[in-house]
């Protein structure tokens, strides 16, 4: 518990720190003259992801670095991991956002307050500053559920997918510990490819956690239940859709990868043995 908490903390405040940098911490600080755009995008997308390759290399060796409740979900659906370890594991994850969400908070406060005030805003009616923290879907999306909800799933099945590809042994896994990094990649391709579409969180406790932090800063109904403008009651969206998403990227690989390598394997430990010169 306490790796996966201080795993998940280390992703948390790195990402929704480099937010904080693309939202508030450039244009605040005078270093950006321009609104936000693409740039800004990248620092987010990469950020993210060498913030995932940390958190892994912290929480690796102790919890298998799930930092991710969909993540650790879906390994107990595959039995690599007992059913009895999921709470506690959940709580740690949803507790070490938290956290780092109250410290990235605590860093950028002047920055935050400053943006609402040249706006000429609260706190409640910012959801530029929210977006530091927590996930929104876009306007295009209007007040459907089930859009952000598909797009959700389909991130976080990616997710795993390609989780399972790059720890299996069987398949070419990469070696000389370069999982961290390249599931770091995966975070960053997902958040270029499926991003602005609800905020890519494909994590619940990379949702929530800093959602219930926003919650009792003062962000209000946009935090919980998630309701403003053109959406309303989004705060389940990030948690049941990766969850979903999770499990079912994990059977797609296992159903139709994973015959096949068992098959090779076991051919490989049945063929004729080689005789010895």
């Amino acid at each position: 518990m306490l790796a996966e908490f201080l795993g998940t903390f280390v992703l948390i405040l790195l990402g929704t720190g480099s937010v904080a940098v693309a939202v508030v911490g450039l244009p605040g600080s005078g270093r950006q003259a321009v609104e936000f755009g693409p740039a800004n995008w990248l620092i987010i997308a990469w950020a993210w992801g060498f913030a995932v390759v940390f958190g892994v290399h912290v929480a690796g060796g102790v919890s298998g670095a799930h930092l991710n409740p969909a993540v650790t979900l879906a390994f107990a659906v595959r039995r690599d991991l007992p059913w009895r370890k999921v709470p506690p594991y959940w709580l740690a994850q949803v507790l070490g956002a938290f956290v780092a969400a109250a410290l990235v908070y605590a860093c950028y406060r002047w920055a935050i307050d400053a943006a609402n005030a040249k706006e000429g805003i609260t706190r409640e009616e910012s959801l530029g500053t929210y977006s530091i923290f927590a996930t929104f879907p876009a306007e295009y999306f209007g007040d459907s559920w089930w859009g952000p909800l598909l797009d959700q799933i389909v991130g976080t099945g990616i997710l795993l997918l390609l989780i399972c590809a790059l720890i299996d042994t069987r398949n070419t896994a990469p070696a000389a510990n370069l999982h961290p990094f390249l599931i770091g990649l995966v975070v960053v391709v997902i958040g270029m490819a499926f991003g602005t579409n609800a905020g890519y969180a494909i994590n619940p406790a990379r949702d929530f956690g800093p959602r219930l932090f926003t919650f009792f800063e003062g962000w209000g109904a946009i935090a919980l239940p998630g309701s403003f403008g053109w959406f309303s009651g989004y705060w389940w969206i990030p948690i049941v859709g990766p969850l979903i998403g999770a499990v079912l990227g994990t059977l797609v690989y296992d159903l139709l990868i994973g015959p096949v390598l068992r098959a090779r394997a076991g051919e490989a430990e049945k063929g004729p043995a080689t005789e010895e010169p």
